[in-house]
């Protein structure tokens, strides 16, 4: 199977190395001609993709794919919101234009807030901040096409090789919310998702991209630095905003099941 991924940093260049053991043709983007060597010494077919506003380029044959993955998220600084979204309309036209069917959108579970609750794919996403707006307005964008079908992974808090959750708080003192559960995915449980999605089909669905473990956060961040050896950091012994994500589509669909405890 032909399959491109738009954004080959660390979720998507994991995924394409999975991908290419597997036995799949993939083509990589970038927007860096310095990592274009990288991603060749990878097995990525290398391509210099942009769709920022203004400076927008690409090869057309970057979308000749049977599975198009799109994995951008909106920068976390500087309020990209009008940029990102221009980015989201810029791509659609061109997947609509080289007739690519199947795709799949890389969102966040930041569209849901804290509210005290578990919250699932059937939940009504509650937004409180400008990534989780900006997402939720990009996977609209997508579900209201219908020459494609997208699928949708709401991704959890990301840890693995390169983000050690050891460091988040290591040495930290006072940190707030101690008791409130946390939402993570491990990269390699990121990879067999994506990979579940390809070999089942399962295209023009939504899925929640989390551990189905949810210990604390002092009990986790405190366990993850002294596995790392580093200082430990001191919670606040409360309970105030959370939720807790699930992902019954995954089970029910995919039947998926995870690879990586989250403890």
């Amino acid at each position: 199977m032909n399959i491109s991924i738009l954004g080959c940093g660390w979720y998507g260049q994991a995924l394409a190395k999975a991908l290419i053991s597997e036995g799949h043709t993939v083509k990589g983007s970038t927007t860096s001609s310095q990592k274009m060597d990288t991603l060749t010494v990878e097995g990525i077919d290398p391509y210099l993709v942009n769709f920022s506003p203004g400076n927008e380029h690409y090869d057309d044959s970057f979308f000749a794919c049977d599975v198009l993955f799109i994995c951008i998220p909106p920068k976390s600084r500087g309020g990209e919101r009008p940029e990102f979204i221009d980015k989201i309309q810029g791509i659609i036209k061109a997947i609509k234009k080289h007739d690519v069917k199947k795709v799949v959108f890389i969102s966040s579970t930041a569209v849901y807030a804290d509210v005290n609750a578990d919250v699932d794919e059937l939940s009504n996403p509650q937004p409180n901040t400008e990534a989780g707006r900006i997402l939720l307005q990009a996977e609209n964008l997508f579900s209201a096409e219908t020459t494609f079908k997208t699928t949708i992974i709401r991704f959890a808090g990301l840890i693995g090789p390169g983000r050690d959750p050891g460091r988040f708080f290591a040495g930290k003192k006072d940190i707030a919310n101690g008791k409130a559960p946390v939402n993570l995915i491990h990269l390699d449980d990121c990879i067999g998702l994506s990979i579940a999605i390809i070999d089942r089909q399962t295209f023009g669905y939504l899925f929640n991209g989390c551990s189905p473990d949810h210990p604390d956060r002092s009990a986790f961040y405190t366990s993850a630095a002294i596995r790392s050896g580093l200082e430990l950091p001191e919670f606040i012994d409360e309970l105030k905003e959370w939720k807790m994500v699930k992902g019954v589509h995954v089970d029910e669909i995919l039947g998926y099941r995870y690879k990586v405890r989250i403890e």
